[in-house]
């Protein structure tokens, strides 16, 4: 049997120990990654190789040649371009002309290759996919299989709140050759994007088979590092080429000509390659050492991986940490867990390396440097870049100016050149330092900037859905931390970046593939200042000028300091308002100046009793959110003001449906479907919502936390049009704002977070799919479950390490009940996973 052996890829979330190999030639223990693949298949008889080639494709000939060597015979086949992985096979089709299995060459696993082989011909199946539960199913793709094995869904790479299960695909595949007709010739195509969907929709003979035994997928450093611990601990067995030395309790594993002066040292399992010097009195423990090597006495090594021809002076201390080849640590310097140094580095004596700091190569660290972050960028910086559309960091410390400039640029290749990029800010002096750092980047990629300077964020996205700019940014203080700024990263609709987007940025960015415009072919800065002009004709064409002329409302807006305050004013004004603007200066020498909410709208509170105005709002700072204050003073929530928006639209007979996400009360739903209208429950990310809003049968798009979206106006949020739309809608229906309040259907409505870690994350949902099979449930965004009028939903967060539970009941007691039943349920679950 034939054996399709992947090992095209480019290894960039493994960076920097891809930065002189591909990465299926990663040492480990000594021995490249792909050959363990190659023993594995040897072992099963599978000993008819194609081997699929792309990054570096040199180093893996060289070493593996035709194969005879290991037993096997080889074929290379390398692609003229990166094809996808069913596209790279396809390029392969003349010599796969008989049943074969595809395996990646960086995969490490014991998983009995016969019997997998022998379920696919038991089934007759058309193709087979390997799977096995993990922890963290997020980096891979979930596959749902019935009763009889064979597959009814897939799930590329979920978000937290898409997994239903922590069963994956492991990228093990048996294939009849005739599938591969599916696959069209020369073009960029996927196994599990494409060709498994395909045969899925086809109802063709598609299985999965649950293998037991070890699976890693070694895709960055941190698995790296763990797929060492997982042997150390013997989770799995691996051949060593070092001969095992007669030492009683240690396992030893000496290659030739190796100079160990006191083994006394040495602890747990230790290999030392061939020709490496352990010199005097070492601590050494658990850890794997090269070729050619040199360790000094006084040195400590705990859980550490050292590559061939690297030295490491005396009284150095390494833990839990990768060294790679012609590496050099000073005497006393020291590497906490975590650490990655690259090829040809050296580290000056007594420098000390924090955790989980990469080194990228050739760099040089000075004596007694304390290095606390990336050596590639300049600072440190998380693994992934953007959380939903959003970069965050500490301004100057982890969003740097020449962090900012190498973001640009990143953006701007990932863009066409000569496009057009909007640029906007908030009145942080900060925010308007890095954007013109960032704006740099952009032109250095050829790309032009229309610069909109200090501007809300609804502007910014009202000038987008307009022709001419391919997407826009927004630099802003973030509310929750004055030291902190986020970019905001907006498509050419003024939509949040989807995560492809982002992600296509990142890799630009961490890979430092940009693209460099001639001398001649920079970007071109372009100021605009009209913007304000076009936004106020589409504010006042949307709404009934005259019947709120004729309502003459008083309201009093919290403006929070914001570029807000420049604009809306005056637009209330010319619709007959009478508004009292608190807090409506902007300094740009002090930039935000953020007050504490609850005091802010306590103190909106008083001033709307105290004058008797028909409202209060405040305006968060990116005028974006909003927060009701009544005609009797009383704050709303957030459920209260999307149930009360509702309410309204009802109460003077819009037609049309309204998109909340799925953790929105069902009263909605009760006052919508009375008059004969939808309500669309969407994912509760920020990109599902604005898409949703987008659709032309869309009224109304809103949150939980106050904000809102008119399609009418625009399809983003804009809370500045939500004063002005709220009131008009309470002027059209002829109540005030507290008897449209009180008419709203209550029930009770509570939720809360509970600690769950990311390993944990997968295995909760499963169990929760597994307890939900019986009950009604739906899958929109997490799992909820429906107990008649009442219902609980389980979703994990995107970005922190928590679960939120939500539930609603006629009654408070009803609704702790169902909150506490669950929460008692994770708390059992995590206990059973520990």
């Amino acid at each position: 049997m034939k054996a399709v052996i992947m090992a095209g890829g480019f290894g960039t979330r493994i960076q920097p120990l891809t930065s002189g190999m591909p990465k299926p030639m990663i040492p480990l223990f000594n021995r490249p990654i792909m050959l363990h693949i190659v023993e594995l298949l040897k072992k099963h008889d599978i000993t008819e190789l194609v081997m699929l080639l792309y990054h570096q494709p040199f180093y893996i000939k060289n070493f593996f040649r035709d194969g005879s060597d290991f037993g096997v015979k080889i074929t290379y086949v390398t692609p003229i371009s990166d094809m996808g992985t069913a596209g790279a096979v396809k390029a392969a089709e003349k010599f796969l002309d008989e049943r074969f299995l595809v395996i990646s060459g960086d995969l490490l696993t014991d998983f009995n290759l016969k019997k997998i082989i022998d379920f696919h011909v038991d089934h007759k199946a058309k193709a087979t996919i390997t799977l096995t539960s993990v922890k963290d199913p997020l980096q891979f793709g979930v596959v749902i299989t019935d009763k009889e094995k064979r597959i009814t869904q897939f799930l590329e790479k979920p978000g937290w709140g898409e997994v239903i299960s922590d069963t994956i695909n492991t990228g093990i595949y048996v294939l009849e050759p005739e599938v591969l007709k599916y696959i069209p010739e020369g073009e960029n195509f996927d196994f599990s994007q494409d060709l498994f969907p395909l045969m899925l929709k086809k109802k063709d003979a598609l299985f999965g088979v649950t293998a037991r035994g070890y699976w890693r997928d070694i895709g960055n450093t941190d698995s790296y590092r763990e797929a060492y611990h997982d042997i150390f601990r013997g989770k799995v067995n691996l051949k060593i080429d070092e001969p095992k030395q007669d030492f009683v309790g240690k396992d030893l594993r000496i290659g030739a000509d190796v100079k160990l002066e006191h083994a006394a040292g040495l602890e747990g399992t230790v290999v030392i390659g061939d020709n490496s010097q352990i010199l005097g009195d070492v601590r050494i423990k658990d850890s794997v050492i090269g070729r050619n090597c040199t360790i000094e006495s006084g040195v400590k090594l705990n859980r550490c991986i050292i590559w061939d021809n690297s030295y490491v002076k005396k009284g150095a201390r390494i833990a839990d940490s990768v060294l790679c080849s012609n590496v050099r640590i000073g005497q006393g310097a020291i590497l906490e867990e975590g650490v990655i140094v690259a090829d040809d580095t050296s580290v000056g004596d007594d420098a000390l390396i924090k955790a989980d700091v990469k080194i990228w190569p050739k760099k040089i660290i000075e004596a007694g440097a304390t290095v606390t972050s990336n050596m590639i960028w300049g600072e440190k910086w998380k693994k992934a870049l953007f959380e939903g559309a959003i970069i965050k960091g500490l301004s100057n410390m982890e969003l740097t100016p020449e962090f900012c400039a190498k973001l640009g640029c990143a953006y701007g290749t990932s863009l066409p050149k000569g496009s057009f990029v909007l640029a906007g800010r908030d009145s942080n002096p900060s925010s308007r330092m890095l954007k013109r750092c960032f704006v740099g980047g952009l032109l250095s990629a050829g790309v032009n900037v229309r610069d909109m300077k200090m501007t809300s964020l609804p502007l910014v996205r009202y000038k987008l859905k307009t022709f001419g700019e391919v997407g826009g940014v927004h630099f802003r203080q973030a509310q929750d931390d004055p030291a902190s700024l986020e970019i905001v990263f907006l498509d050419g609709d003024g939509l949040d970046f989807s995560s492809n987007m982002g992600k296509s940025v990142e890799r630009i960015f961490f890979k430092e593939n940009f693209r460099r415009a001639h001398h001649t072919e920079p970007g071109v800065i372009t100021e605009i200042n009209n913007v304000g002009d076009f936004y106020r004709e589409g504010f006042l064409r949307a709404l009934d000028r005259e019947l709120l002329k004729k309502a003459a409302f008083t309201t009093v807006v919290d403006f929070n300091f914001s570029p807000a305050s420049q604009i809306l004013p005056q637009l209330l004004n010319v619709l007959g308002f009478s508004v009292i603007a608190l807090n409506a200066y902007v300094d740009e020498g002090r930039g935000v100046q953020i007050k504490e909410k609850e005091k802010a709208l306590s103190q909106l509170s008083t001033i709307v009793s105290s004058l008797g105005a028909h409202a209060g709002f405040w305006l968060d700072p990116s005028a974006e959110a909003v927060t009701m204050v009544d005609d009797t003073g009383r704050v709303c929530t957030g459920i209260d003001l999307l149930a009360l928006t509702v309410s309204l639209l009802m109460k003077v007979g819009q037609k049309g449906a309204i998109a909340v996400p799925v953790q929105a009360p069902s009263t909605i739903e009760q006052m919508v479907e009375e008059k004969g209208c939808q309500v669309i429950r969407t994912k509760s990310s920020d990109r599902a919502m604005q898409e949703i809003s987008s659709s032309s049968e869309i009224v109304l798009t809103g949150t939980t936390d106050g904000r809102f979206a008119f399609p009418r106006f625009q399809s983003s949020f804009d809370g500045m049009f939500v004063i002005a739309r709220l009131m008009e809608l309470s002027a059209a229906s002829g109540v005030t704002l507290s008897q449209a309040l009180s008419d709203i259907p209550r029930s009770s409505f509570l939720q809360t977070s509970t600690p769950c870690p990311w390993e944990m994350k997968g295995g909760i949902m499963r169990k929760m799919s597994e307890d939900s099979l019986e009950k009604e449930a739906t899958f929109i965004d997490g799992i909820k479950v429906h107990f008649g009028a009442e219902w609980v939903l389980v979703l994990p967060d995107q970005y922190r390490p928590v679960t939120h539970i939500v539930a609603e009941a006629k009654d408070q007691k009803s609704a702790q009940r169902l909150l506490g039943e669950y929460e008692k349920k994770i708390a059992v679950w995590k206990k059973e996973m520990v």
